[in-house]
């Protein structure tokens, strides 16, 4: 069974940081690329970034040069390094993998930013 459970959202106000945890089980977590999505009010799900199992990473336009993604296969966890958060990078952040022909999603961590 894939289980996927986010952790680090909250409140912060613009110019903070934050850091989220994806802890993934029931798969071969090395093997995967993960990803990070993001969902705000009244919009579509958004990918975020992502990080292959050879660490080669993905970002948003949106995100690059403020959100790192990385991932240590020995904890079985992916994070995701927001810096220099804005008002609109208020959502709810998801980890996703694709795995056994299916979309895993975790239930998600909401990160709020106020201007």
């Amino acid at each position: 069974q894939v289980r996927l459970v986010e952790s680090g959202g909250g409140s912060v106000q613009a110019g903070g940081s934050l850091r989220l945890s994806c802890s993934a089980s029931g798969i071969n977590f090395k093997l995967y690329t993960m990803d990070w999505y993001r969902q705000a009010p009244g919009k579509e799900r958004e990918l975020v970034a992502n990080i292959t199992s050879a660490g080669f990473t993905n970002y948003a336009d949106s995100v690059k040069d403020r959100f790192t993604i990385s991932r240590n296969n020995a904890w079985n966890t992916v994070y995701l390094q927001m810096n220099n958060l804005q008002y609109e990078d208020t959502a709810v952040y998801y980890c996703n993998v694709g795995a056994y022909s299916r979309a895993f999603w975790g239930k998600g961590t909401l990160v709020t930013v106020s201007p």
